[in-house]
């Protein structure tokens, strides 16, 4: 996982904790809930597009021959 889809994944938890403490002392909001979910979707695509990226080839040192 790559630096991006792990801060990705750090603020969807975030938004999760916010988002129940919010319901928890406020009352239920459809749209907090609705654009958590959207946070979710767009979190995991993340995670499964970074999954599927091949790393890049290593390049060789300098004086070396195959």
């Amino acid at each position: 996982m790559s630096g991006p889809t792990k801060t990705m994944a750090v603020l969807t938890c975030a938004a999760l904790v916010l988002t129940t403490t919010y319901t928890v002392a406020l009352g239920s909001s459809g749209w907090l809930w609705f654009g958590l979910i959207v946070l979710i979707v767009v979190t995991i695509g993340m995670a499964a597009a970074d999954s599927t990226v091949p790393p890049a080839p290593r390049p060789r040192p300098p004086g070396t021959t195959s």
